[in-house]
């Protein structure tokens, strides 16, 4: 199995919330089924089912963070140092040409990944286009609203 890249905080992050599945959402969890099934007839309890359907979610949540965690190869943004270019890690200020606004984004694993917070998958078409290249250069990034320019303003590793 391929090692997961995954950066030190963004495992933290993991780990922190596979804690709160197994010690606070799953009791709870649990604590309804038993609950509900004390209410009779199961084939048409919603209470029971929709239990049961957050068991699953949580269960297949807490599989998924343990499998990423086991894999992850851990990297410390902090002692990184590749010399100005785009790598996994990196904060990376961008001038999108299309839309005349700076936007800023931090690559990162596929499990860390969430764009509200302006971390993007490294498999992410933005970060694909972006992988190697300088503060400086332009990136044209094949989105699925058709293709971007970008402009790299800097790039820093914190």
């Amino acid at each position: 199995m391929s090692r997961i890249p995954l950066t030190i905080g963004g495992a933290q992050k993991l780990r922190e919330e596979l804690q709160k599945l197994k010690a606070v959402d799953r009791p709870r969890i649990i604590n309804a089924i038993a609950e509900a099934r004390a209410h009779g007839d199961l084939r048409e309890n919603a209470e029971y089912h929709a239990a049961k359907e957050e068991q699953s979610f949580t269960e297949g949540r807490i599989a998924a963070i343990e499998q990423c965690l086991g894999n992850a190869n851990l990297i410390d943004i902090a002692t990184l140092n590749a010399g100005g270019r785009v790598v996994f890690g990196a904060t990376v200020e961008l001038y999108d040409v299309g839309e005349e606004i700076e936007v800023k984004y931090q690559i990162v694993g596929e499990m860390e990944a969430d764009i509200d917070s302006g971390l993007v998958s490294i498999s992410s078409p933005i970060a694909r286009a972006l992988i190697g290249k300088s503060e400086g250069d332009q990136a044209t990034v094949d989105a699925p609203s058709g293709a971007r320019e970008y402009e790299i303003i800097s790039v820093s590793y914190l």
